[in-house]
């Protein structure tokens, strides 16, 4: 069995589907989507529909991203609303909508509602690793964990987020420029900006290799790189 982390996918999910083909995930398999599934790429409900699907043929995992908690608060409040359609709403709402026009809020599945609301969680552990979309508390045990540094908080090399009984930490939000993960100490960020030209990552937790795809469907493998080595 393998554990298969999968960074943020910001709606790209061309580059999720040449993942997953690559990979091939079992259904002994763990598959742990870290958030960020929606805005600023180009297919956020497809996104969506394809999280929902793996949940109920995979052992699938989806976490909770900031993106998803904006536009959760965005659906009934309309200063939230305001804010995540300038960093990236307006991009969801057209892949809610037809013949070029942004779609609406109602437009929205209810299955989707459901899955960004009660579907995913906050954070996820294993036996040898702790999942979360941005970072972790210092000091604190994964129950008091903080709204700012679980889903806000980025990811600084100096200061990686550490679990208190010392497992691996698993995280995206930051983005890295360089394409590459960021190592640091017992922490690793897989978010490599899929949505801006860069690929998606899926980490194999255990064994530390990496499968990336690019905007082509291309993927191309490699092991995680020494602490300290990302941008």
């Amino acid at each position: 069995m393998r554990t298969l982390a999968i960074g943020d996918l910001h709606g790209c999910t061309a580059q999720l589907d040449a993942l997953l083909t690559a990979v091939a995930p079992t259904a002994a398999d763990l598959l742990v989507f870290l958030g960020d599934y929606v805005d600023r790429g180009p297919d956020s409900r497809g996104a969506l529909d394809r999280l929902i699907a793996l949940q109920h043929t995979h052992r699938a995992v989806c976490l909770r991203g900031n993106h998803e908690l904006m536009m959760v608060r965005g659906r009934d409040d309309a200063g939230e609303r305001k804010m995540w359609l300038q960093v990236g709403g307006a991009d969801t709402l057209a892949s809610y909508g037809s013949g070029g026009r942004l779609g609406k809020l109602t437009a929205v599945p209810e299955a989707h509602w459901q899955f960004l609301e009660h579907d995913c969680v906050n954070w996820f552990e294993t036996t040898d690793a702790v999942f979360v979309h941005a970072g972790l508390t210092p000091g604190a045990t994964m129950d008091e964990q903080t709204e700012q540094f679980l889903f806000w908080e980025f990811f600084n090399p100096a200061f990686p987020p550490a679990h208190p009984g010392g497992k691996r930490v698993v995280c995206g939000h930051t983005a890295q420029k360089s394409g590459v993960p960021l190592v640091a100490g017992a922490a690793v960020c897989i978010d490599t900006r899929a949505y801006a030209g860069g690929p998606l990552t899926c980490l194999d937790v255990a064994a530390g290799t990496y499968w990336q795809a690019d905007l082509l469907g291309r993927v191309t493998t490699a092991a995680l790189p020494p602490a300290g080595s990302g941008v």
